[in-house]
């Protein structure tokens, strides 16, 4: 198990344009810990990651992974993308694509070695996609299709994992799934979780802290103690009600779009995904 956190930001701050997104956050995650991110969109989910891929710069302040600043390609950092179909023409078979983790950086595919091979077939048997191994990628279904993200993800043993998304679009059973393979190799191998989600209750069991963003402000804590009706009216300037539901937790509030971020945010911030909180029913978050 590693020692010490294994991410680290200090007062940071992201700006584009004069305007700040998210600003003063301070944030240590020790290895195993599981974050969740929620927030409305445009408010700075994804920039989180892209600050912690080394793909943004920080306007102020720090970031560190294993002890260095976050960089592009840093081996220390895994990376589960959303969930999307890829067209059925795709010739990598699933071995490939997971291979990719262990050697993305070179042009193309490559013929590898016998110790890489088995690397690849032991990522394979951890995530439970042996079977279709050989398979093309683009006839598997979509949790087949995660399952083998998620091990091109492990591949080199990352001290954090980065989740953006990679349960949108998954059936209940795949979320589960994925979700359960997530949190087991972050208990097994001491990699800490970064977990971008609009939808907390699939992996309410599974966090440990929340990270929450709206309205260019942030709230980090437990579970039990962001997700309350004072806590995001607050950090919304409106009124918001947390309910729970035979164990999942409902946020309903009046309609907020307006409130999550200006146009110019919108149109300045990294690319978010569509969110449950502008959501026409007056729900805003994790139900």
């Amino acid at each position: 198990m590693r020692e010490g956190p294994v991410l680290a930001l200090h007062d940071a701050a992201v700006g584009f344009d004069g305007r700040t997104l998210w600003r003063q956050l301070d944030l240590q995650l020790a290895p195993g810990e599981f974050l969740a991110v929620l927030g409305p969109n445009g408010a700075g989910k994804s920039t989180l990651l892209k600050v912690l891929l080394g793909l943004q710069k920080l306007t102020a302040g720090t970031a560190e992974i294993a002890g260095r600043p976050a960089r592009r390609g840093s081996s220390a950092v895994g990376y589960i993308p959303q969930q999307h179909t890829m067209p059925t023409e795709t010739p990598l078979r699933g071995r490939d694509l997971v291979a990719l983790g262990l050697d993305g950086h070179r042009f193309g595919l490559r013929l590898r070695g016998r110790s890489e091979r088995r690397e690849v077939d032991r990522l394979l048997e951890e995530v439970g996609a042996t079977e279709y191994a050989d398979m093309p990628v683009g006839l598997l279904s979509g949790g087949e299709q995660q399952r083998l993200r998620a091990a091109q993800a492990l591949a080199g043993d990352p001290a954090v994992l980065l989740c953006d998304e990679p349960l949108h679009s998954l059936d209940l059973h795949h979320q589960q799934a994925i979700t359960d393979l997530i949190q087991r190799q972050a208990a097994e191998r001491g990699a800490a979780v970064v977990f971008v989600t609009h939808e907390i209750n699939p992996v309410i069991d599974h966090v440990d802290r929340v990270l929450y963003f709206a309205r260019g402000q942030h709230r980090i804590g437990a579970t039990r103690e962001v997700m309350r009706t004072s806590v995001l009216s607050e950090l919304y300037d409106a009124p918001v009600d947390v309910l729970e539901h035979r164990g999942r937790l409902v946020v309903m509030g009046q309609h907020l779009e307006g409130h999550h971020c200006t146009p110019e945010d919108e149109r300045t911030a990294a690319p978010e995904h569509d969110s449950a909180e502008s959501s026409h029913d007056g729900r805003i978050g994790a139900h």
